[in-house]
């Protein structure tokens, strides 16, 4: 059940006192509106936003043979089939920014990846991913033969099975405590240059 209840909170003395509502299924003690999906979940367990954080650099943003738009786009697709709204659009934002055909090939390919303008090796690979979402057992043999005979390395083959599976717990976090889904595409933007420079886990300058 959502709550209902205002949440108070008193800054420094002589401030004002702000109410929030909170929008999620537990109170996360901060104006939802302002720290939507995931952001607000990690401010409110900063333990277990650490390890998150880390994991999503590791896999989306450190140096790897896939592009970081490219792994960015397995995270975006595998959000879309799972119908989370915030991960979804936060990272098709972040694939946007790092691929050459921006938000147009994004669309593209969370539509139809086999029409989309993409290499052999990503469709191999979302197709893998795609196979991960509804089940790890659903990844054949020939799926990864598929991959390797579209050039894709183990180690992309790997981590294109990890971001998948680490996307359907990610998306499956931010729903399973009914967070806001933010509506602000501008924010989204903002947040993708960020994570374009810097990466995952570090405070934007404010």
């Amino acid at each position: 059940m959502r709550a209902t209840l205002g949440c108070n909170r008193v800054g420094p003395a002589g401030a004002d006192e702000r109410r929030w509502k909170p929008v999620a299924h537990i109170d996360l003690g901060l104006d939802e509106t302002r720290f939507p999906g995931i952001t607000g979940l990690m401010a409110f367990r900063p333990e277990t936003a650490r390890p998150l954080n880390d994991l999503a650099n590791v896999l989306l943003f450190e140096p790897n043979s896939l592009s970081r738009g490219d792994r960015e786009l397995i995270a975006a697709y595998v959000s879309g089939l799972n119908e989370c709204s915030f991960c979804r659009d936060s990272h098709s934002a972040f694939a946007a920014v790092q691929l050459p055909g921006g938000s147009e090939l994004v669309s593209k390919v969370r539509a139809d990846p086999g029409s989309a303008p993409i290499s052999e090796r990503m469709k191999a690979l979302l197709r893998i991913a795609e196979a991960v979402r509804r089940s790890g057992r659903q990844v054949t043999e020939a799926l990864v033969d598929q991959a390797r005979a579209a050039g894709a390395t183990d180690v992309e083959i790997h981590d294109a099975v990890l971001i998948a599976a680490a996307f359907c717990m990610f998306n499956r976090y931010v729903d399973g405590l009914g967070t806001l889904a933010g509506k602000d595409s501008s924010r989204y933007a903002a947040m993708a240059q960020h994570v374009a420079a810097v990466g995952y886990g570090a405070t934007p300058a404010s």
